[in-house]
């Protein structure tokens, strides 16, 4: 049965009449989306409570009151502090398999689905004010203030949980019944809970599991860097890494083999895939989570980083009727993202895009994707093969692996396409040296290339601690520099502070180096010349080096030198 609206169970409750309804739909025009239950309480036409109780008349449920309400303590712990504040809501009681909780926003119907996923109980959700829901949560976690510490010191002195996970594991003979049940114990899914929920939250896009002969790691990677949680109790590794398989319906039984998973969440309203990798290790199964989370994503080339001008000549080659654009870097360099947003620029009706990947990371309207699965033989080439009888305008090619692969991409440039590919380089003058190891023959080559890009993600300084600072003779010889060349120049850090987690970086940035194929540069390849002879040959027609990229977010006060050194090379 459809749902009464909000203004009309206002009007029947005797709340406002018609005519302030309509102002309430005016206003609500003026407000971008504001939902029009809180238009009229900003207008003043009725309280807070009075709107909780139209919505709880709305969706079938109660109105509470959390101000005086005692709610037992086994109760709030079944809830993390991350869990309650992603939510917005309050704990209230379990009966069975039913777990009550107190929400300002029950039109929100995706939060009770989640919720049951995360926790395991059915849910049913009550109605309050997002007043008494906020000074709720901060009541009931503000003492205990739970963290992943607190958890895991929680974990360590429960002895019941160490007996089930020593009698699990008893004799050597692993008894999957007793390990699932363990899996499945409300402590091990807090605690996974809670660091799922971490990680996205700080935009981790990776989490590793651990496990060691005396303990067993959690990692996240934010940033691209890895830092530290604190371990959870040994004996609880195997119980931990059998959960993550179960949610990503992997084998449980099986130990001796890497296995590959995925798990779909729905995480504060926007889709999250993790992929799970599971490798066995000396002391146990090693796991790696790596978080794609669909709902931050911005696949838009204003917003990579590029510098205008490079960006203006990237976008004239994309535009080009046929050819292939190579983006290189190492892994995690952003390459996937930079050509993501390229396509998505190019995707118009006039126009058949298609991709071949492994594996299709983020869905993009209007565009084919198909998944790469070397297991049944459906590989790049063979994918490629496909595609090229499908009519597309452009095709990106995941990766370029191998020369059969490269081949199949260059005839269909050749043959009025235009392609997109990534290759793992230092560089993007040294591609042109990668694609003629890989055998790919010189006069093909200057036939159909026509970009190459190479980028590297450096870290950002955070913006709430940023600090100028006097760089060291150390980090000047680094760079090649001298003082007098830095006299007029700033450098700045992150002191380190709340927001960033202590590190002083919050985001990364994109460098770039783009090399766009002319006459000369044609003519140098077929002669076989150095990678040296065409980076001079780039430079001397305005190519920005990514250490020049790099240089140029230090002076600008996006990054550091440390980090800039780090992810460049000198140009010899």
């Amino acid at each position: 049965m459809a749902l009464k609206r909000i203004g009309q169970i206002l009007v029947d409750l005797g709340l406002i009449d018609e005519q302030q309804l309509e102002t309430m739909i005016e206003e609500q025009s003026t407000r971008g989306g504001e939902l029009l239950g809180r238009v009229g309480v900003a207008l003043g036409f009725y309280t807070d409570e009075q709107l909780g109780e139209a919505l709880a008349e709305q969706w079938g449920t109660t109105f509470v009151t959390l101000y005086d309400r005692q709610i037992p303590s086994d109760v709030i712990r079944l809830i993390s502090e991350p869990m309650a504040q992603l939510y917005r809501v309050v704990p209230l009681e379990l009966k069975g398999d039913r777990l009550t909780v107190a929400s300002a926003d029950p039109q929100k119907i995706q939060v009770a689905d989640e919720l049951r996923t995360l926790l395991g109980y059915d849910i049913h959700i009550c109605v309050a004010t997002e007043a008494e829901i906020t000074k709720t949560i901060d009541k009931l976690f503000s003492s205990d203030n739970e963290s992943v510490e607190s958890l895991v010191s929680d974990l360590e002195s429960d002895n019941e949980l160490a007996a089930a996970a020593a009698a699990a594991g008893k004799d050597g003979v692993t008894d999957l019944t007793s390990i699932e049940a363990l899996a499945e114990s409300a402590p091990v899914r807090k605690l996974l809970n809670m660091v799922l929920l971490l990680a996205i939250r700080d935009g981790a896009s990776d989490i590793h599991f651990e496990p060691f002969e005396t303990e067993f790691r959690i990692r996240l990677k934010a940033d691209g860097v890895l830092q530290e949680m604190v371990p959870p109790p040994k004996h609880l590794a195997f119980a931990i890494t059998t959960r993550i398989k179960v949610m990503a319906n992997l084998d449980i039984a099986e130990r001796r083999l890497p296995q590959d998973g995925r798990i779909e969440l729905s995480v504060g309203g926007h889709p999250v895939d993790l992929r799970v990798s599971v490798l066995p290790t000396l002391f146990g199964e090693s796991v790696v989570m790596r978080v794609l989370d669909r709902g931050v994503v911005s696949l838009n080339l204003d917003k990579i980083g590029m510098e205008e001008g490079m960006l203006r000549k990237f976008r004239d080659v994309l535009r080009r009727p046929n050819g292939i654009v190579l983006v290189t870097g190492p892994t995690g360099s952003g390459k996937t993202t930079t050509l993501y947003s390229a396509l998505s620029e190019l995707n118009d009706v006039e126009d058949k895009l298609i991709t071949t990947e492994d594996p299709v990371e983020y869905d993009i309207d209007g565009i084919v994707q198909v998944p790469i699965d070397s297991e049944i033989g459906n590989t790049f080439a063979a994918c490629l093969r496909a595609i090229l009888r499908q009519d597309p305008d452009r095709i990106l090619v995941g990766e370029i692996r191998d020369v059969e692969t490269a081949e199949i991409a260059v005839q269909a440039s050749l043959t009025g396409h235009m392609v997109f590919s990534t290759l793992h380089t230092n560089d993007a003058p040294s591609t042109v040296t990668r694609l003629r190891d890989m055998g790919v023959p010189p006069f093909l080559i200057t036939a159909t290339v026509e970009a190459i890009l190479a980028q590297r993600l450096v870290r950002r300084i955070c913006t709430g601690c940023r600090e100028e600072v006097v760089p060291g003779s150390d980090v000047l010889a680094d760079l090649e520099m001298t003082s007098d060349q830095v006299a007029d120049k700033k450098f700045y850090r992150g002191k380190g502070c709340e927001r960033c987690n202590r590190t002083g970086y919050k985001g990364r940035l994109g460098i770039y180096e783009l090399l766009i194929m002319n006459d000369e540069m044609r003519d140098l390849i077929i002669r076989n010349a150095s990678t040296e002879e065409l980076r001079n040959v780039a430079k001397r027609y305005g190519m920005v080096t990514l250490r020049d990229s790099g240089m140029q977010g230090i002076f600008n006060g996006l990054t550091t030198a440390d980090e800039v050194i780090r992810e460049t090379i000198l140009d010899a």
